[in-house]
């Protein structure tokens, strides 16, 4: 068999696992789900930002120059970041895991 053959062999081996089929399935809707929840989150802000600037530019406290939308914007960036860790912790975790036993299965 040639190397060719090989890889093709290997490859094919792969896509008929129903591991992969799973990995694939389960981090395709993972990360649409959180798309949505980024989309939502950042689109509300903006449309906070278009149609409601008299909340935004409610102060914190009385006489202070910070408004709300100051927390708000920063809520947005550290939520952003959260929804990253989480797709990272389970890429690390449950995906690679997935991922190690499909490529122990194709050897």
């Amino acid at each position: 068999m040639t190397q060719v053959q090989s890889h093709q062999h290997s490859n094919n081996h792969i896509k008929n696992n129903p591991k992969f089929h799973e990995l694939v399935r389960k981090r395709t809707a993972f990360a649409w789900t959180l798309t949505a929840a980024m989309m939502a989150l950042y689109y509300g802000f903006i449309m906070l930002v278009a149609y409601n600037k008299p909340f935004l530019a409610t102060p914190l406290a009385q006489g202070s120059v910070a408004t709300i939308g100051f927390p708000i914007g920063v809520g947005v960036i550290l939520l952003s970041i959260a929804l990253t860790g989480i797709y990272v912790r389970r890429a690390n975790g449950e995906f690679d895991e997935l991922n190690r036993q499909i490529i122990e299965e194709s050897r």
